[in-house]
């Protein structure tokens, strides 16, 4: 896997667009290259009751807020307050096809957004998280790709469900799963390379 086969991958793929929702969110991926191999940037969101992804891994990204231009715009800002890396020169490179989801305990539509961003070798390396981020670190993409860090996943509330998950760092706290899980499934569909978890 390398940055030009990304970028070629991504370019020759129409994402799939859904109809707007009552709340609307959206993420960035943001990946660089290093010795081995493309990364990308992960969060680990702080632990707080009211929020719904509590503790959980994500990149960075949140809800759209009526001050934003676009879906495209509420990634970058996000991704400034949360670890206060600025996309404004970085190269858009793709967009991945939406998720769609509930807010929690509401049962109203969401419709998530992710758009892929390149950044150089030496970028992100001071980032500084805000309240909303416990951690936030780079992860190779290879990592993916690899059986040994896929495992089932129990989310505390409801410890009798598994779900798909591959660790990234401590296992009991930075496990991709859930919305992010999916991104990245989508991500790896796109570069026609077999994603660890995929079956």
């Amino acid at each position: 896997m390398n940055s030009a086969d990304i970028r070629r991958r991504l370019a020759g793929h129409e994402p799939r667009i859904l109809p707007p929702a009552e709340f609307e969110a959206s993420v960035a991926m943001v990946l660089r290259p290093s010795a081995a191999g493309p990364e990308a940037l992960f969060i680990e969101r702080a632990r707080k009751p009211s929020d719904p992804w509590s503790g959980q891994m994500a990149l960075p990204g949140g809800r759209h807020d009526e001050t934003d231009r676009d879906l495209r715009h509420t990634a970058e800002r996000e991704t400034v307050e949360e670890v206060g890396l600025s996309l404004e020169g970085a190269r858009l490179i793709g967009r991945l096809d939406d998720q769609a989801g509930q807010r929690a305990g509401q049962g109203r539509r969401l419709r998530i957004a992710a758009f892929v961003y390149e950044v150089d070798a030496d970028t992100g390396n001071d980032l500084v998280v805000n309240y909303e981020v416990a951690e936030a670190f780079w992860v190779p993409l290879a990592w993916f790709e690899e059986r040994s860090r896929v495992i089932d996943y129990r989310h505390p509330p409801s410890p009798e469900v598994s779900f798909p998950g591959v660790v990234v760092g401590d296992p009991d706290r930075h496990i991709v799963w859930g919305l992010t899980f999916r991104f990245l499934a989508a991500f790896f569909e796109i570069l026609g390379r077999r994603f660890a978890a995929g079956g």
